[in-house]
């Protein structure tokens, strides 16, 4: 298979397989509650360790990407996901609940950075914005289909039916990848290009890093509380889970358009910030409105928008022989963030006495992204003009 946008549709499908997994905890965080006896804040450890492998490993993940292959790795990496998700499904114990989300998590460190960078090898120069927000509209596809097909089966047949409905997911996702995925010939031909990144541009890409990390900590706090959210205020599971999925069945619309809006504009800076902003009024809003249907409709609408242009800022700045270890050091920022970030945002809730409060402190994440996306601009101005033109 050579037609790039084919090969993007593959990831998209086997990416998507990782978001499914994420959302497990939180799309039947009450019946977790019920049978290990946790709370919010537990319930946001749970979350948060699917990111914690990624605070040491996305770095070298992106050189052993390099060393052994972009999609051996990948392969192996869903393997680690699909050994985490039985794990969790045979455990009766909390402590196997955070060990097999530890597992698993350590297998979608290696997909995240290494598939962000096969679309990046794919479309570099040349609608990178459209193909990243059509990329990472896996994860609030993933997101939502969790969300719509996992609570039933969790009240109908227990929490381990719902982590093995996930695993068969990612088994099929796996099939899909060796099937359907080639390499660019472009990099198979650089793969000696040079691999070393100077300070400034590896400063610029753990700023870009931090960028993607608030933005999803700030878009984690919806599917993360928002079921509890509704919960508390007396709605079902089921109801509160397929509700909170409009807001990701929307971003499935808004993610494109704001790459398609930022490419052709021309102004991805624009987009980004008008994105982000507007997204953190919203959830200050959702947070205390009665109206929650149709908040969480402009949620949806909004909350896609930057999404693309924050994901094609690496590209800005990496080249060929450089994005292994770039992305590796975009990604370790991400997940030592996104690690924290979902506690954070669990012990605020808890601390605050509602799980609406993570709300607010996702708002407050999105308005600094505006803030890092300066220091981005201030870091590359004096980068020299080849590594700067690449987007």
């Amino acid at each position: 298979m050579r037609n790039r946008w084919s090969i993007l549709s593959v990831l998209f499908l086997v990416r998507a397989t990782m978001a499914f997994q994420f959302q497990s905890v939180a799309a039947v965080a009450p019946l977790l509650g019920q049978e290990f006896n946790a709370g919010l804040a537990d319930t946001g450890v749970l979350i948060g360790l699917y990111f914690a492998p990624g605070a040491v490993l996305a770095l070298p993940g992106g050189i052993i990407g390099r060393r052994f292959g972009d999609k051996t790795t990948v392969l192996f990496g869903l393997a680690l996901m699909l050994g985490g998700g039985v794990l969790m499904a045979l455990s009766a114990s909390w402590a196997g609940q955070m060990t097999g989300r530890l597992v698993a998590g350590t297998g979608g460190v290696l997909l995240n950075v290494l598939m962000t960078k096969m679309v990046t090898d794919w479309f570099a120069g040349r609608e990178i914005s459209t193909a990243m927000a059509f990329f990472v509209n896996s994860w609030p596809a993933g997101l939502a289909v969790s969300l719509l097909v996992l609570p039933p089966i969790g009240v109908a047949y227990g929490v381990s039916a719902v982590y093995l409905a996930v695993t068969t997911l990612i088994a099929l996702g796996t099939l899909a990848l060796v099937a359907l995925y080639d390499a660019p010939t472009v990099v198979v031909a650089g793969a000696h290009a040079r691999t070393s990144l100077d300070r400034k541009t590896a400063a610029a890409a753990i700023t870009a890093g931090m960028i993607w990390c608030l933005y999803n900590v700030g878009f984690a706090m919806i599917f993360s509380f928002g079921p509890s959210m509704l919960v508390e205020r007396g709605w079902s599971v089921t109801a509160a889970g397929s509700t909170t999925s409009i807001v990701l069945w929307l971003a499935a619309l808004s993610v494109p358009l704001g790459g398609f809006l930022a490419d052709r504009s021309n102004r991805p800076d624009f987009v980004l910030v008008a994105g982000c902003v507007t997204f953190a009024m919203l959830l200050v809003l959702a947070s205390r409105t009665v109206e929650v249907i149709p908040t969480f409709v402009l949620l949806g609408m909004v909350c896609g928008l930057a999404a693309g242009p924050i994901l094609s800022v690496p590209a800005r700045v990496l080249e060929p022989g450089t994005r292994a270890v770039g992305m590796g050091l975009f990604y370790t920022v991400y997940y030592v963030g996104m690690m924290f970030g979902a506690a954070l945002g669990g012990r605020y809730a808890t601390w605050a006495g509602t799980a609406g409060a993570a709300f607010d402190f996702g708002a407050a994440m999105l308005i600094a992204c505006t803030l890092f996306l300066w220091i981005f601009h201030r870091i590359t101005e004096t980068l020299p003009l080849p590594a700067r033109s690449l987007s």
